[in-house]
């Protein structure tokens, strides 16, 4: 017999399921009003509900609510039907434009789709899916943390970081530099499975990249005219590491946000700029001086040799001239002995007396007297030429 079943009034004696009276507590004693074992005001205690009777009300109302010709099946396989249903359907996913999708079957990967739509894959725990964005440029930062992302801060908001910016150059000297990489995703595959942390990954390659790159130039370059191509090198050397770790990362950009003096070594630096601007102009004006006094110097050399090649030609042309006039002279005095002596005497006496007064006498008409010559006269005239030669010197000086 059922707990809920009545039992007639004789056999029941009054009692409830429980096996407690109805009308009071044990021992026959009355409870005083309003505080009755049931707590319900005195009205006597509650019976529980019907377990049964209300499974089989929601099993007829699932029926019921089931097309005609599957109100014959047990509810549990249909439910169990409903439950497979449903974990089929879980299967389906959407692909976004920018997006791959990476299948895995029991953890290992299996396809990627790449085109955008509707997809499906095994539910788990068979197959799991990975949606990648390749399309999205992502930024890092080295140098410096952006807090406007963390904080209410008004963005453009930037911490320092000075055990990531502070870096040393050739030259020995420290360089504030603070730089972004810009970053997006060529192979989703190598992405998710090749490298476990991508951005700690990134930001280490990145770091010991542009700590290279600026330990080989020296810190004036790299602030004032060659940032562009420390950022060059900079990614060039970071894709190659990143591609020989397989990581399927593309570096889009490298941009450098600041590359200035450290604060501390600042008025140091000012001074040596100073004293090397000095030397640079004393250098430039030494040059001015090579470039301006080379070029004469040059140009005199070239004259003098020039001069003196002239002087040799002309003196070897005037000897061998010399040479061949004595030869000829020596050809014709072979040839005339007394003509030539006679020659040479008169050309001899034409260039001792030619300077000289002279006093021509000729002996044929004197016939044995001695003339009267006027010899004071002509040395007072000869006195008085001599003077009138040297006013003019004396005039010129």
């Amino acid at each position: 017999m059922a707990w809920d079943d009545k039992p007639d009034d004789k056999k029941s004696d009054k009692k409830n399921p429980w096996g407690r009276p109805t009308g009071g507590s044990q021992g026959g004693a009355k409870r005083p009003p309003g505080r009755s074992g049931g707590g319900n005001g005195g009205r006597g205690p509650q019976e529980p509900p019907n377990l049964d009777e209300a499974l089989r009300k929601m099993n007829e109302n699932f029926r019921s609510a089931l097309p005609e010709n599957l109100q014959g099946f047990p509810v549990a396989i249909l439910a169990c039907v409903a439950v497979a249903f449903l974990w089929l359907a879980s299967g389906f996913y959407i692909v976004n434009p920018g997006e791959h999708a990476v299948v895995q079957r029991f953890g290992a990967w299996s396809r990627t789709q790449a085109d955008p739509g509707l997809g499906y894959r095994f539910p788990l725990p068979i197959e799991s899916v990975s949606i990648v964005n390749v399309q999205e440029i992502r930024k890092l930062n080295i140098g410096f943390a952006d807090d406007s992302l963390n904080t209410r801060n008004s963005p453009g908001t930037k911490r320092a970081v000075p055990e990531e910016s502070l870096m040393l150059t050739s030259d020995r000297n420290i360089v504030d530099l603070d730089l972004e990489v810009q970053w997006n995703i060529k192979n989703s595959e190598d992405f998710l499975f090749n490298v476990e942390d991508q951005e700690a990954t990134i930001k280490k390659v990145a770091e010991s990249a542009v700590r290279e790159i600026v330990g080989q130039t020296q810190m004036f370059q790299i602030i004032t005219n060659l940032r562009q191509q420390v950022a060059d090198r900079t990614k060039t050397i970071i894709q190659s590491n990143l591609d020989e770790y397989k990581s399927g990362v593309n570096i889009t950009q490298i941009l450098i946000q600041k590359a200035e003096v450290h604060p501390e070594v600042q008025d140091a630096f000012q001074d040596v700029q100073s004293a090397k601007q000095d030397a640079e102009d004393v250098q430039n004006r030494a040059q001015a001086y090579r470039e301006d006094i080379l070029p004469k110097a040059r140009g005199q050399a070239i004259q003098m040799m020039q001069q003196a090649e002239a002087y040799k030609q002309s003196t070897a042309a005037k000897a061998k001239g010399d040479a061949d006039r004595f030869n000829s002279i020596y050809s014709a005095y072979l040839t005339g002995k007394d003509v030539t002596k006679e020659r040479i005497y008169i050309e001899t006496m034409e260039d001792v007396l030619k300077n000289a007064r002279k006093v021509i006498l000729d002996g044929k008409q004197s016939q044995g007297v001695v003339p009267y010559l006027p010899l004071n006269e002509m040395r007072s005239s000869q006195k008085s030429e001599a003077t009138t030669a040297e006013k003019p010197q004396q005039n010129l000086q």
